[in-house]
């Protein structure tokens, strides 16, 4: 049977062998630990891993361990009975539960608290649960897949990770390379986003020149396909003529490949000489309202940050000066949480 990989684009190297590994493990019910920097794409490939297996047909259920207040993290996993804590009206069932017979995707494991990663110890070693307040057991057919951008190894060096769960999750590693080590997969991915997004937002078609597309391959790309993504949908609006050309692609990839663009409205605010507040002739120019003109530059210097911070989100809300539950509900609404 041919490997489904549907979401997954790329043909490099690189990626061949993770396809590789993907076709041997996903018939199997093995543990896998999905590792990668943030934005490289993994919860697409825990996806592809359960459309290949034998509970493909079976519910897949996604938990972003890192997003999840710490107090509610263990009723989302396990669920809870009905007075086990305030607002707990009526008995609820958890994931696991509701992953019975299918795959539970724990991303972002790496946040997960030490005193809830002793249950998810037992939930992999019993294969059995006990919801919050309940004094029952239930056993639940699961296969676990986790996925996340910390080096666990190191976490468990610092005593912020469990050594055995680390062991317990690790049966099967693969690793998802970052968008700087997969060659010509770059212009694959730009072609794809900007066609999609240019019909999306019923604009002109777009081509990309070969001086963009040489600075496009060569850029570091941080923020990985989500940081491309991102920026293929602001060329989509935002680029005037037919062909994308090294002037309409963002400063920082003009200043990675040594060229210092011109001086225009919004970068000149980040002139050394000095600082200078947008005003209403900027917001005009890009013909928003002061909404939207207001979430494109938070959402540029939230991309900045996880960039920075190489997606660590406690070192990226430090950097812009807010709680990470903030930075974490700013990504939420922006759909820019890491898979």
């Amino acid at each position: 049977m041919a490997l489904n990989i549907d979401g997954i684009i790329g043909s490099s190297p690189a990626l061949r062998e993770v396809y590789k590994i993907l076709e041997k493990v996903a018939p199997t019910d093995s543990t896998v630990l999905v590792t990668g920097e943030s934005g490289t794409g993994k919860e697409l490939l825990v996806r592809a891993l359960h459309k290949n297996s034998r509970r493909h047909d079976k519910p897949f259920v996604p938990i972003n361990c890192g997003a999840i207040p710490r107090e509610l993290l263990e009723s989302e996993l396990f669920g809870h009975e009905k007075g086990a804590f305030t607002h707990a009206i009526r008995s609820r069932p958890g994931r696991f539960e509701l992953a019975d017979g299918g795959t539970i995707f724990l991303d972002e494991i790496g946040e997960m608290d030490l005193s809830l990663q002793v249950k998810i110890l037992r939930a992999l070693q019993e294969k059995e649960i006990e919801r919050v307040g309940g004094t029952v057991t239930k056993k639940v057919d699961v296969r676990v897949v986790a996925a996340t951008n910390r080096d666990l190894e190191v976490e468990v060096a610092a005593g912020r990770f469990r050594e055995d769960l680390f062991y317990r999750l690790n049966v099967i590693p693969m690793h998802l390379p970052p968008l700087r080590e997969r060659g010509e997969d770059v212009m694959v991915l730009a072609e794809h986003f900007l066609h999609d997004f240019c019909q999306e937002k019923d604009r002109k078609k777009l081509s990309i020149g070969p001086q963009s597309r040489a600075l496009l391959v060569n850029y570091s790309w941080p923020g990985n396909v989500r940081e491309l993504e991102n920026f293929m949908e602001r060329l989509s609006i935002l680029c005037e003529g037919p062909q994308v050309t090294p002037a309409d692609l963002p400063e920082k990839i003009q200043r990675a490949a040594g060229i210092e663009p011109p001086q225009t409205a919004i970068s000149a605010d980040l002139a050394p000489q000095g600082f200078r507040w947008p005003e209403l002739q900027d917001m005009r120019d890009k013909g928003f309202g002061l909404k939207e003109f207001l979430d494109e530059i938070e959402e540029r210097l939230l991309q900045e940050a996880l960039g920075e911070a190489s997606g660590v989100k406690n070192q990226a809300a430090e950097l812009l000066g807010i709680k990470r539950t903030t930075l974490i509900e700013k990504l939420k609404k922006r759909n820019l949480l890491d898979s």
